[in-house]
Order: C-alpha cells, then structure tokens, then sequence
C-alpha cells in the first residue's frame, strides 16, 4: 500500500500517481531510488524512495511542493501484539524565516496533521478489510 502508485486509493489528496523510474517488479517500487509524478488537487509533485527496509521503514523526498522544501516523509512500521503500529513523519522547511514558522505553527501544521489523520484512518480501514 506504501507503494506510491497506490496513495491516491486512501489520500484523498492525490488524484493520478504514476512512476517515472523504470518498474519491472513489484519490489522495484520499493527500491531507493524509485521515483513518480504525483498530481495532486493543488498541484503537481515528484517523489523519490532515499531510504527502505522491507516491512520496516520506508522514506522518500518531494519536490514542488509550493512554499516548502527540504521534504522528507517517512513511514515506520512496528510490530505489536494488536497487529502493527504505523508512525508517520514529515519533514519540511518553510521559507521566510521567523514568518515562516509563525505559519507553520499557526497553519501549516494543523493542516497536515489533519489531511495525515484522514489519509491513514482510510489506508487503516482499507487493510483491515
């Protein structure tokens, strides 16, 4: 489901996903190094694999992001006795200095929060089907 073709079944953010890196296997979109052009309903990203291990951890980078930079998401899976237990984390920079994280306290990060919660409440109810 980390599979960046697959986002846009449970990120209601993300219209289209589409590789830019060659996939002849279904690992080969796990590999670092593995890129797509995502099209969201703002606008337009691309996105890299820097970092993965299988079932455990799998980071990647974005770019095009209006306003920020520097983006790294990374999503870690734990083993529980209830299942498994999924942390996610971004981060980014915002310009503008001391504007700049004034926003993102006030702005930025509650929105992302909330788009984060909804997106991975639905990937939730889409594995446990």
């Amino acid at each position: 489901m980390f599979a960046f073709d697959r986002h846009p079944e449970w990120n209601e953010e993300y219209k289209s996903a589409e590789y830019t890196s060659e996939v002849r296997t279904s690992e080969d979109k796990y590999r670092v190094g593995a890129s797509a052009h995502i099209t969201s309903k703002q606008e337009e990203i691309d996105v890299e694999i820097t970092e993965s291990l299988e079932n455990e951890k799998i980071s990647f980078s974005v770019r095009g992001v209006r306003g920020a930079q520097n983006i790294i998401g990374t999503f870690t899976l734990k083993p529980t006795e209830a299942g498994t237990e999924m942390t996610c984390v971004m981060d980014y920079e915002l310009p503008w200095s001391i504007l700049g994280k004034i926003l993102d306290k006030l702005f930025v990060q509650r929105a992302l929060e909330k788009d984060t919660e909804r997106s991975l409440e639905k990937l939730k109810s889409i594995l446990e089907k």
